[in-house]
């Protein structure tokens, strides 16, 4: 007779309908697969009332979270709530009773990583967090088996899926980007307030996660530079084609010896690139390992049923795990390693400019004699025809620059009264 791993689910929205989904409907499935007997034994949600479209019969549905917690039969429970505070306390009333933690809650594991899983180890029980980043995407597991035995020399990642669909459409259909965010809104793709994601803080808290997992140190979505897509316009994507490169919100992560240099950013990457190709709500990670090379992990980002069966495939590891008795294995999130962040003053790369001057005589010479006593080289400039009210967008392609350069430069630059206020800069990855 198989072995019954009892679980409980805090939240049953749309990702937890989708595992609650899969749990049931693939029970005799997973049981042939790994000789366990899976069994979801009690749900918690405030609503209680709403017909999910699943059946839930013998399966106790209630709005009292202590119905699991306190439950000694219950041994995973499944955190898919959201937000910090609650979910936080949830997950640590659960882990000090000596249950396993499944969780999908990438901001919450961004600001308090570090002290969930020092809790975990103390309590013995494991902490599996793969549909945080990248839906069904197995970037999390890539990065703590596949590739444990690689030095992760840098990682670029395509990681939100409503960033990525306004910029694909604006890149391919020339469409503004307002528009373009009210039907990403109008088909469900972006959240009626969508601010965390075009801004890039939902980015930012998923890199955090990755590159603790990657590079062994406590990292904070706090210490991430970040800028968001707000800025981008129709132009951008025109002269970005015009000088072969695609626009995307793009996750770094590159070590440089005992420094790392993390970020957050819209980027020109080649057109021809990988990255350049992932489109639409897709997501994509390219990573580079000292051993193993490039590697490739691509698919839908995020959704019901992708997200979902990375959340059971970590109870399913989990529920091995307790039947072999190999629990403690949550040292790998953090180690005592002296790797200090880059700060991005720091950051050498290309840049792109975008501005808008009078069309008169002096302009290019005053702006290339700012960039040159900033020790900026000028790669290639794009003038567009003077508009009727007799201004013109410059294009400027840098060679790689210090930012901190790049900054003064731009200071100087948007002083100049024949220069307007639209100033853009972009930072370009080859």
């Amino acid at each position: 007779m198989s072995k019954i791993i009892n679980v409980g689910i805090i939240g049953l929205g749309i990702v937890g309908t989708g595992t609650a989904k899969i749990l049931i409907e693939q029970a005799k499935t997973i049981t042939e697969k790994i000789n366990l007997k899976v069994v979801i034994k009690t749900i918690v949600d405030l609503d209680i009332t709403t017909d999910r479209k699943i059946n839930l019969k013998g399966i106790n549905f209630t709005k009292n979270v202590d119905d699991i917690i306190l439950d000694d039969s219950i041994d995973i429970v499944v955190e898919l709530i959201g937000g910090i505070n609650l979910a936080k306390k949830f997950i640590k009333d659960s882990i000090k009773k000596g249950k396993h933690i499944v969780t999908a809650n990438k901001a919450l594991l961004a600001s308090f990583g570090k002290e969930l899983f020092e809790l975990a180890e103390k309590n013995n029980v494991i902490i599996n967090f793969e549909a945080s980043v990248g839906g069904g995407i197995p970037i999390i597991k890539t990065l703590k088996e596949g590739l444990v035995s690689n030095s992760i020399l840098s990682m670029y990642g395509i990681i939100n899926g409503t960033a990525n669909y306004i910029l694909t459409n604006m890149s391919k259909y020339n469409k503004p980007f307002d528009e373009v965010l009210k039907e990403a809104q109008d088909k469900g793709f972006a959240e009626a307030d969508p601010t965390f994601d075009i801004e890039g803080n939902d980015t930012a808290h998923k890199l955090a996660v990755i590159s603790t997992l990657a590079y062994g140190i406590p990292v904070v979505s706090d210490e991430i530079h970040c800028e968001g897509i707000t800025q981008i316009t129709t132009l951008d994507m025109k002269y970005a084609h015009i000088l072969n490169y695609e626009i995307k919100l793009l996750a770094i992560a590159k070590s440089h010896n005992k420094t790392l240099d993390l970020r957050v950013h819209p980027t020109l990457i080649p057109k021809d690139s990988i990255l350049a190709q992932t489109s639409f709500e897709n997501n994509a990670v390219y990573l580079e390992g000292d051993n193993v090379g490039p590697v490739m992990l691509y698919g839908k980002g995020a959704g019901m049923m992708p997200t979902a069966s990375a959340v059971v495939s970590d109870i399913i590891d989990i529920s091995k795990k307790i039947t072999s008795k190999v629990l403690n294995l949550n040292k790998y999130y953090y180690s005592k390693k002296a790797i200090k962040i880059i700060p991005m003053f720091a950051l050498k790369t290309k840049y792109y400019l975008r501005l808008t001057t009078k069309d008169k005589p002096y302009v290019l010479s005053k702006i290339s004699k700012i960039l040159g006593d900033n020790g900026i080289s000028i790669d290639s400039l794009i003038q567009t025809e003077t508009k009727e009210d007799g201004s013109a967008v410059i294009i400027i392609m840098t060679h790689p620059a210090i930012e901190k350069a790049i900054m003064n430069a731009v200071k100087s630059i948007k002083k100049l009264s024949f220069v307007k206020k639209d100033f853009l800069t972009l930072r370009v990855e080859e």
